[in-house]
């Protein structure tokens, strides 16, 4: 996940926890809704938000600002999907060799990078590779797009042997590679 993505997320949180906190301490008299006011000015919000009517706007900006909210909610909903792993755990980097004094740790994009290479040196085009780890090895999920006159199978069962003779070259704990042919070139 990039760093847009989490920012995002983050102030969508922030907002889902920061409000409802607010509104609980000014309703249990914790905090004064004075002090609240001159922080945020949400008394002139909720005025303005008190007499706004659905009358008020034509048919288009109705339609318009349905077609936003619908927009924003998608989007919302994406960037947490994306953020979300059900249930799978994201792999971040894998020690390759514990031996005192010659610790190794192989970082998740630099396997990524190595089967994605791999991919492509046997004819594989536009692979895209997810990692998951199970224990210490690695879960490979690699989808690849088929040349035309290429045979899917052939071309699929070569990228599965090539990613995990490479990575295994390399000394990197592999468990199992998928790989999903998506169509073609």
């Amino acid at each position: 996940m990039n760093a847009f993505n989490r920012i995002v997320m983050l102030i969508i949180a922030l907002l889902l926890i920061a409000v409802p906190v607010l509104i609980l301490l000014v309703a249990f008299g914790v905090i004064s809704a004075d002090v609240i006011d001159a922080y945020t000015g949400y008394r002139d919000a909720v005025g303005a938000l008190g007499d706004l009517s659905i009358s008020d706007f034509s048919g288009s900006v109705r339609v318009v600002l349905a077609v936003v909210g619908v927009l924003v909610a998608l989007i919302a909903l994406l960037l947490l999907l994306r953020e979300l792993t059900f249930g799978r755990r994201v792999a971040r980097s894998t020690v390759m060799d514990d031996t005192p004094g010659k610790e190794t740790v192989i970082t998740a994009s630099a396997v990524k990078a190595l089967a994605e290479g791999a991919a492509r040196e046997v004819g594989a085009e536009s692979p895209s590779v997810s990692l998951t780890s199970k224990d210490r090895d690695y879960l490979i999920s690699a989808g690849i797009t088929v040349p035309p006159s290429a045979n899917y199978t052939e071309v699929a069962t070569r990228t599965r042997e090539n990613i995990r003779r490479v990575l295994e070259e390399q000394g990197v704990p592999v468990q199992d590679v998928e790989v999903t042919a998506q169509g073609t070139a």
